[in-house]
């Protein structure tokens, strides 16, 4: 794999070149080697998950450079904040863990010292840095359920609340009912109540 190539794409993808592209894309080809994922996009594609810990830049670089997507299953987003992703070798089960430095910050602006802008040392460092002085690597255990798997869902139910379908196995049982999550134990939204024209109630 080419880094030059790799970030280039990468910044096309998600729209400019920053310091967490430049990690994105080095921690994916460290991932993708340590568990000998070799062609993401080819002939390994349905031997990869990974999962992303943060939604941030290097989120993008992850999904540029493995091929790997929220759409196709095969990106899990885990809600974490951490500057971090694990990569999954489905194959073999191979699985582990990237973690950026935190430090690798303050040695970012030793190698560029007369670089005024700090996000602009840090991303040209950043290419240059090795991959120990980037990152943590941790040998992890993934188990991935069958419902997390790729491909049809293995169930489709209506929720008896609100009526809406919920696939994946996503849904909740409470009681003798079958319910939604957002149902069961709210949601991130919450619904304006219509009038019986279908007009917003006033305030």
């Amino acid at each position: 794999m080419n880094f030059e190539s790799l970030l280039e794409e990468s910044a096309r993808i998600h729209g400019h070149l920053c310091p967490g592209q430049v990690l994105g894309v080095k921690m994916s080809v460290l991932g993708l080697k340590k568990t000998g994922i070799e062609d993401p996009k080819g002939r390994d594609r349905k031997n990869i998950i990974v999962f992303v810990e943060m939604d941030r830049c290097a989120a993008d670089a992850v999904q540029s450079v493995t091929g790997c997507s929220l759409g196709r299953r095969s990106m899990k987003f885990m809600d974490y904040g951490k500057m971090a992703a694990t990569f999954v070798n489905l194959k073999t089960g191979k699985a582990v863990r990237v973690i950026a430095k935190e430090d690798s910050r303050g040695k970012a602006k030793k190698c560029f010292p007369d670089i005024g802008d700090k996000y602009r040392a840090q991303l040209e460092a950043y290419k240059i840095m090795s991959d120990e002085e980037l990152f943590d690597v941790m040998d992890v255990r993934v188990e991935i359920k069958p419902e997390d798997m790729p491909g049809r869902p293995l169930r489709r139910v209506r929720c008896e609340k609100c009526g809406e379908y919920v696939q994946d196995m996503r849904d909740v049982v409470r009681g003798e009912k079958v319910l939604c999550r957002p149902c069961a134990y709210g949601g991130y939204y919450k619904p304006e109540k219509l009038n019986r024209e279908g007009a917003k109630d006033a305030k």
